[in-house]
């Protein structure tokens, strides 16, 4: 596949992405969070396994042997993560939790420094830092001078546990050998939907709640977060590599604030300025910066 392509299947990838933080916030009125990961998951495996089976090709006694990586990256990624971004939802805007989910990348190179032992770069470490303090200007509503005895609310602190599981899902990733992207991810899915289900049972749902909007914003969760956006991620990640791609994702806040406001909501300034804190230390913490600057260095261009 050319390069030009990838990136616009990136584009379209964190598009949809975008668009799970705002439906979600409409189907978490009508469906509990629990439901709407479980049957989410549900009807994407249908798709999802298909997919692996006819895209890798896997060894399935490979599979077998990884069942307790894979068990601990569904209970944390697919259940753990959905729980509390759907259950974040339910409190604060769709723009802040998908802020909050911008300083993923410092988290994970972080945590993947203190418990994998792998290097991090002063760029990565001043990055962090950067993206941490736009978080605080968000969580604080601009009013840092009160971090400590501030009441924050609920559905931020949810953002953050979902921000902080996904890292463990990240790393757990990692750690996974011989089995492809696409299979892990349908097989960690699997697994998830067999730990739930005696709880979806238990706890049931009122399918006569759910009206049109709702309706809508649930298939979508399912079609295009759930399934194309693993699919175009995964292909351009193989055209384009990892580091480019991940880049990209810093593009979710920025689409789920637009959406927001074409569907009305209004964007407050503690907002604005920790996204904008966000967006830099990203930045500055993949490298884009440095790369740059070496780059026209080389090239005898004063900066």
């Amino acid at each position: 596949m050319g390069k030009y392509r990838a990136w616009w299947l990136l584009f379209f990838c964190n598009l949809f992405w975008a668009g799970n933080f705002v439906f979600g916030k409409y189907v978490v009125t009508v469906m509990s969070p629990f439901w709407l990961t479980f049957s989410r998951w549900v009807l994407a495996l249908i798709v999802l396994i298909p997919l692996a089976i006819f895209m890798e090709k896997p060894d399935w006694r490979q599979v077998a042997r990884q069942w307790l990586p894979l068990s601990m990256m569904g209970l944390m990624g697919v259940i753990g993560y959905n729980l509390f971004l759907y259950s974040a939802l339910e409190h604060t805007s769709a723009t802040n939790a998908a802020l909050v989910a911008a300083l993923n990348p410092g988290v994970i190179v972080l945590f993947s420094f203190f418990l994998l032992g792998e290097k991090i770069t002063r760029m990565q470490g001043m990055g962090f830092v950067i993206s941490l303090f736009g978080v605080l200007v968000i969580l604080t509503r601009g009013n840092l001078g009160q971090i400590l005895d501030t009441e924050y609310n609920r559905g931020d602190l949810l953002a953050i546990g979902a921000l902080l599981v996904w890292t463990f899902y990240s790393i757990i990733g990692k750690r996974i050998k011989g089995v492809t992207p696409i299979t892990a991810t349908a097989a960690s899915t699997l697994l998830s939907v067999v730990m739930m289900l005696p709880f979806a049972i238990v706890q049931g749902v009122d399918l006569t709640a759910m009206n049109p909007l709702a309706i809508t914003g649930f298939l979508y969760i399912v079609l295009f977060p759930s399934i194309f956006s693993f699919v175009f991620w995964n292909i351009s990640v193989r055209a384009l590599g990892a580091n480019k791609a991940g880049i990209t994702l810093n593009l979710i806040p920025v689409f789920t604030a637009i959406i927001s406001v074409l569907l009305g909501e209004s964007l407050t300034q503690p907002q604005i300025w920790g996204g904008l804190l966000v967006f830099l230390g990203v930045t500055v913490a993949s490298g884009i910066v440095r790369g740059q600057w070496k780059g026209k260095q080389s090239k005898g261009v004063e900066i």
